[in-house]
């Protein structure tokens, strides 16, 4: 996308200067606003043409029957999938006779840009209709960060040349035509008019519609309500069915005349509400909206994200693409979570369907960090959703044998509804990547009300899972044996090193938890003997490691599998799972996203140096990342043994993996937690951050093509600003007490008073490692 000639490259801003039919679909994702329950796509406000029609509550799903060929024990019986709610963006417009359809007649130009500093969304458009009448639009568009259930849209018109009748027409509208989906597995499962009427309504300027979906059960209210400002002859009119509600406005206009329209739209839903109740909360929502105002809405959403911007921003310099593609990545990431409040957040945030508008454990791994650095408050709403989710996960480790909670690979209410076991139910180190989650935040914030109430819960249930699920042999050794690991090419491994590290870090942190929290721990029958043999295992826990080779296995016999013949794979054979049978891929040495080189970037400390660069050096020529959620990390390692230019190699991929379209799938929405990761990669790659045993230790150091990087982090009520140049880093206390850190292992304290500058040492110069034939990592151009 941004190699399109409609895309410029600017500092605060998206901007496209043409629309174009053939990204018309990338371009609606990456226009998308949010605010983490509301999703709008960027669809044109005239609703057609285009791509993916997309409007989103987080947690309305339909329910549809997993079908299998063989019925297995343990299977899930029901997908999940994000259906599309009532449409509010939708305003269409009649010039004279014709309405308005970019298709026909002639446009002059046409504009968007999303200003990234105050999450508007500003559209420009000079069109010819048909017969010669041209006129002028500008739409103005926010989903509101301080109202939760608000999304408005700004609308003028201006004839230019002639005198014209303007016919606008706001709609609500319901059950909306998908377009044909291909079979790509990423691609949401297709479920046609999902919205089952109760209640239509139109009277003035005011439309609501209620609808109910079939099986899941959820009720989704949409209303709208309008301010005009038009010649003084202007007309009005309002009428609703059961899919529709419309105002139309009949004018007549003179050239430099404007018709304006002001339209606000408030969203509910609930399983458990009824309709008056539902009802009369959007309407009491749009009550709200409305003594605010539009300029309100406006000057709220800039107020926040000032202080947004103020604390989380990253400074580039030496690089203008990326510059922009880690703003545009800090406010997607935002917009997902930001009052999400107790609901998941999805692989695509509400930004298109991909994945059936799933959660993975991308939001706690890649997602979560960067919110917890930035705007904690994000994260600890993001875990209690999981914490309410825990009476599925017991239940589905009770079917499954186990103790505790088994916390599902994907889903969207808490049951799990992944169909496919090896790259699902295996992969049970979702449970300690949440478990991780929860320390980061608590150590990084000191909430203990947190930990208390959410905290406790999480660590104790996930780590009677991982007890029961492992087993010690003859030597004394704990293992989890037949599990998935991050690298789904590898599927029930045995010993996998990083579901071993994260199940072990997990058992840890629980038996802690209980003994700082004895009451808590009392409630959930938690006794000396149970924290005893949690911290025993974690003692015992193996980590394979192959003497000969000199590094540590991805998982126990990994390095004697056949290495797969990369030579004789073909460009187009990416991605492999989608080109050959799994048992192929299950079998061989080849690693489809960082899994090793994942446990190293998190624990740090398990690993010395030297075994970094070998492991590194070893699974580097053996990864495709066939995953979006792989180059951010490879970024991270590779810039911490030394490998600089690859890093910044791995740091383009994943910021611009939706600007740039590289995966060829951003029509179903964004990769959230890659864009998480781009800062993932600057920050923790070049900035060199890691934070151990409650201590921000950096080791900062900048590729060739960057010459400066600047941050902003949150640690227990401070923050801190990193700001590093070619040969030294400073660190200012921008808020909050003095604090303590480690740069290169020396210890600085750094207070108000002080701008603390250090020299950085110079990496070690090593061979780079190769990647597997046609897949090193290479800008768009």
């Amino acid at each position: 996308m941004i190699t399109h000639s409609a895309y410029r490259v600017e500092p605060w801003r998206l901007r496209e200067t043409g629309l174009h039919w053939d990204v018309l679909a990338q371009s609606e994702s990456l226009f998308a606003l949010s605010n983490g329950y509301i999703g709008w796509r960027g669809n044109l406000e005239e609703g057609e043409p285009h791509g993916l029609p997309g409007c989103y509550l987080n947690g309305v799903h339909e329910l549809h029957p997993l079908p299998y060929a063989e019925a297995g024990y343990g299977y899930p019986e029901s997908g999940q999938t994000v259906i599309n709610v009532t449409d509010g963006k939708l305003i269409r417009l009649m010039v004279d006779d014709e309405q308005l359809d970019l298709r026909y007649g002639q446009t002059h130009s046409h504009e968007r840009v999303l200003d990234l500093r105050n999450g508007l969304m500003h559209r420009k458009c000079k069109w010819t209709s048909p017969v010669g009448k041209t006129i002028r639009i500008r739409t103005t568009r926010l989903v509101s960060f301080t109202h939760r259930a608000i999304a408005a849209i700004a609308y003028e018109v201006q004839p230019l040349d002639n005198e014209v009748q303007l016919v606008i027409q706001s709609e609500l509208v319901a059950n909306e035509p998908m377009p044909h989906l291909n079979g790509d597995p990423r691609v949401a499962a297709a479920l046609g008019s999902p919205l089952q009427p109760e209640e239509n309504f139109a009277r003035g300027m005011q439309l609501r519609l209620v609808h109910r979906t079939a099986r899941s059960g959820l009720r989704i209210t949409a209303a709208a309500d309008h301010t005009v400002q038009g010649p003084a002859f202007t007309q009005t009119s309002s009428e609703s069915v059961d899919d529709v509600a419309r105002l139309t406005v009949i004018t007549d206009l003179k050239p430099g005349e404007t018709l304006r329209m002001e339209k606000l739209v408030s969203y509910g839903w609930s399983g458990t509400r009824s309709l008056p109740a539902l009802r009369d909360q959007v309407e009491a929502a749009l009550a709200g909206a409305r003594h605010v105002g539009w300029q309100g809405l406006v000057g709220q959403q800039q107020e926040f994200l000032d202080d947004f911007w103020k604390h989380a921003d990253v400074e580039i310099d030496g690089d203008a693409e990326i510059q922009q593609a880690v703003r545009f990545a800090l406010f997607h990431v935002l917009q997902a979570a930001v009052r999400a409040e107790r609901r998941a957040i999805p692989a695509k945030g509400l930004t298109g369907s991909g994945y059936d508008g799933h959660a993975f454990w991308d939001t706690e791994t890649f997602v979560l960090p960067m919110l917890t650095f930035t705007h904690p408050r994000c994260v600890a709403e993001a875990l209690r959703w999981r914490q309410l989710t825990l009476p599925a996960a017991r239940d589905r480790a009770h079917q499954l044998g186990l103790k505790g909670a088994a916390f599902p690979w994907r889903t969207i209410d808490g049951a799990e509804c992944s169909g496919y076991w090896p790259a699902g139910t295996a992969a049970f180190h979702v449970n300690a990547d949440i478990a991780n989650a929860v320390v980061r935040y608590i150590s990084l914030t000191g909430d203990e009300e947190f930990e208390r109430a959410t905290g406790v819960e999480l660590l104790v249930e996930t780590a009677r899972m991982w007890y029961s699920r492992g087993y010690y042999d003859p030597h004394g050794r704990f293992h989890i044996d037949g599990v998935t690991g991050p690298d789904e090419y590898s599927a029930l491994a045995d010993d996998n090193a990083y579901t071993n590290l994260t199940a072990q870090a997990n058992l840890r942190a629980a038996a802690d938890a209980a003994q700082r929290h004895p009451q808590q721990a009392a409630a959930l029958s938690v006794d000396e003997a149970e924290t005893a043999a949690w911290r025993n295992a974690a003692k015992a826990m193996t980590l394979p490691y192959n003497s000969a080779l000199r590094i540590h296995e991805q998982s126990r016999g990994f390095t004697s599998r056949q290495v797969w013949n990369f030579a004789d794979t073909r460009a187009d054979d990416y991605p492999l799972m989608q080109h050959f049978p799994y048992f192929d891929l299950y079998s061989k040495q080849v690693i489809k996203q960082a899994d090793l080189v994942l446990a190293m970037y998190i624990f740090s400390d398990a690993f010395d140096q030297e075994q970094k660069t070998r492991n590194f050096a070893y699974y580097e020529p053996l990864t495709v990342r066939d995953s979006s959620l792989s180059a951010c990390v490879q970024a991270a390692l590779a810039a911490e043994v030394g490998h600089l230019r690859l890093a910044y190699d791995y740091l383009g991929e994943a910021a611009l993996m939706d600007l740039a379209d590289l995966e060829n799938n951003t029509r179903d929405g964004l990769h959230i937690a890659s864009l998480a990761g781009s800062w993932i990669a600057l920050v923790c790659g070049f900035g060199g951050m890691r934070w151990r045993a409650g201590t921000l230790h950096f080791a900062p150091r900048l590729p060739e093509k960057l010459s400066r990087l600047a941050f902003s982090v949150h640690v227990r009520q401070r923050c801190l600003r990193v700001e590093i140049t070619g040969s030294h880093a400073s660190y200012t206390l921008q808020e909050g007490e003095p604090i303590q850190i480690r740069h290169f292992g020396e210890t600085v304290t750094v207070s108000h008073s002080t701008v603390q500058t250090r020299p950085l040492n110079p990496p070690t110069i090593l061979p780079e490692p190769t990647q597997p034939p046609g897949r090193r990592p290479e800008r768009p151009h």
